[in-house]
């Protein structure tokens, strides 16, 4: 299954309300992420141009962006940003399928 890195920043409203009532948001990120089929592997929080950062396992891309739509349009976060992460062996296929791909600068 496609492994992604998911990085996001919070609202001034949301860090209010945590402030007021402190919780752990892995709950609620590993029940978005299971009701697509993934599993969460982790979750950060950090300091820097992204609040947090979480690596999620999902089926396909689509189920990805259908769990990153949904919590963007909750409201929570001012951003997120999301990719998908390669297995080393993935990089090495892809690598040698590079072989065969002609290519031309633009202009020659």
């Amino acid at each position: 299954m496609p492994v992604y890195l998911m990085r996001f920043s919070y609202t001034p409203e949301t860090w209010s309300r945590l402030i007021e009532n402190p919780e752990d948001r892995r709950d609620a990120g590993r029940a978005y992420i299971e009701q697509v089929g993934g599993s969460l592997h982790g979750f950060w929080y950090g300091f820097g141009e992204y609040d947090g950062y979480a690596i999620f396992e999902t089926p396909d891309n689509v189920s990805m962006a259908g769990v990153v739509l949904a919590i963007a349009g909750g409201g929570a976060l001012a951003s997120v940003q999301t990719t998908v992460l390669m297995t080393v062996e993935d990089t090495l296929e892809a690598l040698a399928k590079s072989k065969s791909i002609s290519y031309r600068r633009p202009g020659e």
